[in-house]
């Protein structure tokens, strides 16, 4: 059987539940954190560096120095002795895994879900906006920060943001380039602000907002792209190649400005907002109506409509049924219980990320908690499939 018919004939089979298998990365510009659940000695990949991330339900391939086929991208077990991409499985059944309704607008998924687990604080750096990633082909990559509890903080737990207020108000954008042209040390990071983070809560970042995360494991939720400009040169003790800052110039850009083109990438008046916290800052929302003794569900990713993010807690014995607008990811963060009668736990790879068609999602799955403690779901959505989802006020208010 062909992999594109074996995929529709798993997905009438499962009724629209789709297990994948963990789409690990590798980065070579700092050391892993080592708290993805792997054994020790499959960290370290020698000059490919280490995995530091794992990407979930993703159909995005990753973009390093090094070129790995299907790289960050997830695989479905097609249980005929086959796999297929989930993104070659989106482009042959779209309507099968979107929705009928949702893929006539939309050609993917378009977000991109992913766990990052590095030693120390990640360089400063920014994700193009759509004008900037387009001259190169790609996509603009807004995102935004969950901080799971009970998991080490990291060396470095503090996020740097944005620039400081003045930079923008005068105007002062050369001030950036010495740490640029020099490219010797992290000094660049004296013209922004750091702000720490915290367990159980949360940042929305715009694509052209200057930003060096923090050591804490991060579930993070993305636009569907893997474009960067690195402004840091050195970080965790190592060097930093100058070419991650050129990596999605393009090349007129690299030729004429040289340094100076990331200048014109950068969103000054969202960096230099003096309301940065206010306006950026995602605490967990409680959604009240799924508030009951037996489970809660809080909004985790939130203040935009490119994609959104619920956290799903279950007790000890209880269930609820899920009932979602469209096509969504999940990734079993605690505990272990079942999904529309798939067996699920956490960090047993392979039962711990789903894949539910948007058929099946409106019509509702039962999740049931089977283990002794908390069973915790991340529950992961692309654009316009929530168009209630919370939105933050905005400072200074009227």
């Amino acid at each position: 059987m062909k992999p594109v018919e074996a995929m529709k004939a798993l997905i009438d089979k499962n009724k629209g539940i789709l297990r994948l298998k963990p789409a690990w990365v590798a980065r070579d510009f700092l050391p892993p954190g080592k708290r993805l659940g792997l054994p020790e000695e499959l960290y370290n990949l020698g000059e490919r560096g280490g995995i530091c991330e794992r990407w979930i339900g993703s159909t995005t391939a990753a973009d390093n120095r090094i070129k790995v086929p299907d790289e960050g991208l997830s695989m479905i077990d097609l249980g005929t002795g086959q796999e297929i991409s989930l993104k070659d499985a989106v482009d042959h059944c779209p309507d099968l895994i979107l929705g009928t309704e949702y893929s006539k607008n939309h050609d993917g998924l378009g977000r991109l879900p992913k766990i990052f687990d590095y030693a120390f604080r990640l360089p400063y750096h920014l994700h193009q906006m759509q004008k900037d990633a387009e001259k190169v082909g790609c996509k603009s990559k807004e995102e935004a920060y969950y901080f799971p509890e009970g998991v080490d903080m990291g060396a470095e737990p503090d996020t740097y943001f944005g620039v400081h207020p003045c930079i923008r108000d005068k105007q002062k954008f050369d001030v950036l380039l010495p740490a640029l042209q020099n490219w010797n040390d992290d000094s660049i990071l004296q013209h922004s602000r750091a702000y720490r983070q915290c367990p159980d809560d949360g940042f929305h970042v715009p694509a052209g907002i200057l930003h060096a995360p923090g050591s804490a494991l991060t579930i993070e939720l993305q636009e569907d792209s893997d474009v960067f400009a690195m402004l840091q040169a050195k970080t965790g003790g190592q060097f930093i190649s100058k070419d991650l800052l050129y990596k999605d110039f393009s090349q007129e850009d690299k030729t004429r400005l040289k340094e100076k083109a990331v200048l014109h990438m950068i969103d000054w008046e969202l960096n230099g907002d003096p309301y940065f916290y206010e306006n950026r800052h995602t605490p967990p929302i409680l959604i009240e109506n799924n508030q009951f003794d037996s489970f809660e569900e809080y909004w985790i990713f939130y203040n935009t409509q490119k994609f959104s993010g619920k956290k799903l807690v279950v007790k000890p014995g209880g269930k609820t049924l899920s009932v979602e607008n469209g096509v969504y990811n999940i990734l079993v963060w605690q505990g272990k219980g079942s999904v529309g009668g798939f067996d699920i736990e956490a960090f047993n790879f392979g039962n711990d990320e789903l894949l539910i068609c948007g058929q099946r999602a409106v019509e509702g799955i039962e999740v049931q908690n089977t283990g002794s403690e908390n069973l915790i779901l991340f529950k992961f959505f692309g654009p316009d499939i929530n168009p209630h989802v919370p939105l933050l006020k905005t400072y200074p208010e009227d």
